[in-house]
């Protein structure tokens, strides 16, 4: 599969548009329960789950885009919705959603020449789901 429409929403507004790479990240804590009985081989258990959103955006500058969406969201709890295409949800095309802590943003990144982007990383709160319906 080649992604060429992947859909990103954030607080339910849809930033397609802006994004050029969006990853969901999951996993779970690994904990060392091992004890004697194990005969010298380690044992392991998982834990807590965790996971993170990591976007790469074209920054937009204009009245209502991109900057203007985000900068508000600072600090804050929001819901995210991520699908490999902007198609309906479904078998071929599930969507991963939950919510995340917008934790960082950076307006303004980059050297002469280089296109305005930003690349950013918000840690999930709470579960991540997968759907197809």
């Amino acid at each position: 599969m080649v992604l060429t429409s992947e859909y990103l929403s954030l607080a339910g507004t849809d930033l397609s548009a802006y994004t050029n790479k969006a990853e969901v990240g999951v996993e779970v804590e690994e904990k060392d329960v091992t004890t004697y009985g194990a005969q010298g081989w380690k044992v392991v258990i998982g834990g807590l789950k965790s996971g993170t959103l990591g976007i790469e955006f074209k920054q937009d500058f204009a009245a209502g885009a991109l900057d203007a969406i985000l900068w508000p969201l600072l600090g804050a709890v929001v819901a995210f919705e991520v699908r490999p295409t902007s198609a309906v949800v479904g078998t071929s095309n599930p969507k991963w959603t939950g919510n995340v802590l917008v934790k960082e943003l950076k307006p303004i990144s980059g050297g002469v020449g280089d296109e305005a982007s930003q690349s950013v990383s918000f840690p999930t709160s709470g579960a991540v789901t997968r759907a197809t319906s």
